[in-house]
């Protein structure tokens, strides 16, 4: 049914984004700065962003008072961002915090808690968690945050363009990994606007 026979209905103007060759896209930053307001990390250590792009993450957790690394497997031009693969990395603080490219989430969790984290905070696409279940299982899945409203998360090239951001099909949450969790992950929400 068209819009213009039912003024009842609104028109969407929703889209998938183009897969970024590097994985590269770009949160909206109230989904770092409600992460960090409302989920407790270790303020005796540093937080690694292992994926620091543009520096949203980062500067969210400086901007909630934690210390920093930042790291990334290409140079985007975050000052002080350390050119690195994080699958190669050989020691990790207590903390990371990080928008991963969403095929190597997996990846990225079992190599946080072997090189050292005892908490992870990851985002990841809602669509892809029943398919996720057996690996997350394997791993201390505390909890998920589902963010609300869905942001939208473009490629960084089409945010740096002045490419329009939003309209966005997809969900997106952060899993938290605790290393001493014992149990089921529970769901919370992470509303943009509390």
């Amino acid at each position: 049914m068209s819009t213009a026979k039912n003024p009842d209905i609104r028109r969407r103007d929703s889209h998938i984004f183009n897969r970024d060759a590097h994985d590269f896209y770009l949160e909206p930053q109230w989904c770092s700065e409600r992460l960090f307001q409302v989920e407790p990390f270790d303020r005796q250590a540093p937080i690694l962003d292992p994926c620091t792009g543009t520096g949203r993450v980062a500067q969210a957790a400086k901007a909630a008072g934690y210390r920093v690394l930042t790291a990334d497997i290409i140079d985007r031009g975050y000052p002080g961002c350390r050119v690195q693969d994080f699958l190669k990395r050989r020691t990790a603080p207590a903390n990371v915090a990080c928008n991963p490219p969403f095929n190597a989430v997996k990846a990225f969790a079992y190599h946080a808690f072997a090189i050292g984290a005892s908490k992870v905070a990851m985002i990841f696409p809602v669509a892809c968690l029943n398919a996720a279940r057996p690996w997350l299982c394997e791993l201390p899945f505390s909890h998920i945050l589902l963010m609300t409203p869905r942001p939208s998360m473009p490629t960084g090239q089409h945010v740096l363009s002045g490419g329009h951001v939003g309209g966005d099909k997809r969900d997106f949450c952060w899993l938290i990994f605790e290393g001493d969790h014992v149990g089921e992950p529970r769901i919370r929400w992470l509303h943009r606007d509390e």
